[in-house]
């Protein structure tokens, strides 16, 4: 059976509490990805931002882009999984929080990002429809 760490892009770039959405934004342009985890100087995960946050909760509720930090956009619980977990382990977590990006953390260390297309290559065909049905069944703005 798969792990999260057979599952994950490992490296996973990081913004830093501090940095501006504007910084964000530019680094998930230059990646090519829709979302970043926020840690510390010490990789220790603060949160996750995407990039509907930026647009959602920020451009559209007037916050300044250029003046305010990734941090303000963290939700108070980030749904992580540790490097170990199974594949029904990231599963569970990602259809039960109805989210499309997981986090992975090593020792309370950020060590990878898996994505939706990341689990689908682990399952079988009646398991990737009951992710789909899961996952994209969250309302819009979540």
């Amino acid at each position: 059976m798969s792990t999260a760490r057979e599952m994950m892009h490992q490296g996973a770039e990081c913004v830093r509490p501090d940095d501006t959405l504007t910084a964000a934004a530019a680094m998930m342009r230059d990646l090519h990805v829709g979302a970043l985890p926020i840690a510390d100087s010490e990789d220790r995960l603060q949160g996750i931002i995407t990039d509907r946050d930026i647009v959602v909760r920020g451009l559209a509720d007037g916050l300044d882009p250029g003046s305010t930090p990734a941090r303000q956009l963290v939700t108070a619980a980030t749904i992580s999984v540790g490097a170990d977990s199974d594949v029904g382990e990231v599963l569970h977590a990602m259809e039960e929080h109805k989210i499309r990006r997981l986090p992975v953390v090593d020792n309370q260390r950020i060590v990878g990002m898996i994505s939706e297309a990341d689990v689908v290559t682990h399952l079988t065909q009646s398991q990737i429809a009951d992710f789909a049905s899961a996952v994209y069944s969250a309302p819009p703005n979540n």
